[in-house]
């Protein structure tokens, strides 16, 4: 098997929260954002130039009718998977099944566009086949999430709305201390496009 990594971007949600506040034709993954380097990008784009060097392969689940992410997506030779489904697990699901050879994969959300790349560095340095590696900052969890070669399979089983929360098991779960706000912030609302931790 492979000794490469992959990420999978998860940008196959609806955004409704912040649709209700920005309106129905606004699309959170496309709002612009200072990044932490100081650039105004789509939150997406932020998220793709984070990960970018990081990994080996890059797959983002996309809706069909976002063909703005999908074009963002392309821009970055990612590997970009549509799907109709907004379940996180169908996402996570998907991206493995379509991209199984590697030996870790890590899960990153579309929405956090303001985690350091030395975060997601220290993350992928801390992975070994048989654990999942979680950021934690200031006693909270955060993400990306990685997983070891060992969760393929389990990873590929899952379904629906629930993630890969359900494969954490004390055991198994390895807790990297970041310091790093950025691991627990997401784009719901407007308001949390300024970064402001």
């Amino acid at each position: 098997m492979s000794a490469s990594l992959c990420a999978i971007v998860l940008a196959a949600g609806q955004g409704s929260r912040y649709r209700e506040v920005a309106g129905a034709d606004q699309d959170k993954l496309l709002a612009p954002c200072v990044g932490r380097d100081g650039v105004v990008r789509p939150v997406l784009e932020q998220v793709l130039l984070n990960v970018a060097n990081i990994v080996d392969q890059v797959v983002l689940l996309a809706r069909p009718e976002c063909h703005a992410v999908i074009e963002l997506g392309q821009r970055y030779a990612c590997r970009v998977e549509l799907l109709e489904s907004a379940g996180m697990g169908d996402s996570i699901a998907a991206a493995v099944t379509a991209e199984p050879d590697h030996r870790g994969w890590l899960v990153v959300l579309g929405d956090m566009p303001f985690i350091l790349p030395e975060t997601l560095s220290f993350l992928v340095e801390s992975l070994d086949d048989d654990h999942i590696c979680v950021p934690v900052y200031n006693g909270a969890l955060g993400h990306p999430v990685a997983f070891g070669r060992r969760f393929c399979l389990p990873l590929m089983a899952l379904s629906g709305d629930r993630g890969a929360k359900r494969l954490f098991q004390p055991e198994l779960v390895r807790q990297i201390e970041v310091n790093d706000p950025g691991v627990l912030w997401d784009v719901d609302v407007p308001e949390a496009l300024l970064f402001n931790p």
